[in-house]
């Protein structure tokens, strides 16, 4: 939907003024709400869920929740800290001794 992309563009436009650097972008799919919500004068059974992964810093996390909460067309949103996962350096590749192998399948 036209009103869909819309919000989105203005979504992820206002996170990267904030900093933010957006990965990406999935659709969930419209879905029944798990209760009836009330928002900006409108009862709401249904809408469209989408996940933004992003990186940025933990600062624009208030300034983007308040964002959100004045667009009329979001009815809920949500942050959640995704844990960062370590990443080991490659120490190259180990050269293999052949010899030793050969030498070990004749004994």
């Amino acid at each position: 939907k036209p009103e869909t992309a819309a919000v989105l563009k203005r979504t992820v436009e206002a996170l990267m003024e904030r900093g933010a650097v957006v990965r990406n972008l999935e659709n969930l799919g419209e879905r029944s709400l798990p209760y009836k919500i009330s928002k900006h004068k409108e009862r709401h059974r249904r809408g469209g869920y989408f996940l933004i992964d992003l990186e940025g810093p933990p600062s624009i996390v208030s300034t983007m929740m308040d964002h959100l909460g004045r667009d009329i067309d979001v009815i809920r949103r949500a942050f959640i800290k995704h844990p960062v996962s370590k990443t080991e350096e490659c120490s190259g590749i180990i050269p293999v001794n052949y010899e030793d192998k050969l030498i070990a399948k004749k004994k």
